[in-house]
């Protein structure tokens, strides 16, 4: 087994260790976090049911980003849909047979490749022409951008110029799974594109990028607007503990 296979199979190993206990760690601070006040950003709904509708349309349409600002929110949703996409369509690397659902992607991966790339560029080019985002943008957050940027043309320049074996890549991380392990293609682009991305998930858990699950913690979103109809009190405070003790 060559030295390559057992480099990688070793950094992705780590990789989604951290990447798991990281993310895991994450959400369980969130969830632990006091909301010692009732902030839903209005016009909020009144029911617990219309908070999840409001979650779903946060998440899936970019709500409140459309009505602020419709070129971010353009660049955003199309950054975001296209990496969703993408993701979906890597899954075949870990599946065996590959669900339909995901083959039917094959017809939309050229789309969805140019538009990761195009929407984060649109993203990026927002902290340098906006004055205000320039000002409060720092190294991290170009750092971050240019990962993902890198990871993006590397895949692009693997797909229409350096092409790999996709058959065995496929099986090193079928191999990887089952702790059976295969030998991975030497290609350089393909050990720079598997570099890139075994870096963002060990990032993953300590940058910006943990605003997806995150989002589902804003005190200003999973809030009812409830305020007149039932006192709010935090968990931590006195009074809360001796309502829950009586």
């Amino acid at each position: 087994m060559s030295a390559v296979t057992v480099l990688y199979a070793l950094l992705f190993y780590a990789a989604t260790a951290i990447l798991v206990v990281g993310v895991a760690r994450k959400i369980f601070i969130f969830a632990r976090t006091p909301q010692p006040l009732k902030i839903p950003t209005t016009p909020a709904p009144t029911t617990r049911a219309g908070v999840w509708w409001r979650m779903t349309r946060e998440v899936t349409v970019f709500e409140s980003l459309f009505k602020s600002n419709k070129w971010i929110w353009l660049f955003g949703w199309v950054f975001h849909m296209c990496l969703f996409a993408e993701l979906a369509w890597h899954l075949r690397y870990f599946t065996q047979p590959v669900p339909v659902v995901i083959t039917w992607l094959h017809w939309f991966t050229v789309f969805t490749a140019l538009g990761f790339v195009a929407g984060l560029a649109g993203l990026w080019a927002r902290r340098f022409l906006v004055d205000r985002v320039r000002y409060i943008s720092n190294p991290s957050d170009h750092l971050m951008l240019a990962l993902l940027m890198a990871i993006g043309l590397s895949g692009l320049g693997m797909k229409y110029l350096m092409r790999t074996d996709i058959v065995a890549v496929k099986a090193f991380f079928l191999g990887l799974m089952r702790f059976d392990w295969q030998p991975l293609p030497a290609d350089p682009a393909l050990l720079v594109h598997l570099t890139l991305v075994a870096t963002l998930m060990i990032v993953f858990p300590v940058s910006k990028l943990l605003h997806a699950p995150g989002v589902f913690f804003s005190p200003t979103r999973n809030q009812v607007d409830n305020p007149r109809e039932k006192r709010w009190t935090a968990g931590w405070s006195a009074e809360s503990k001796s309502g829950q003790a009586g």
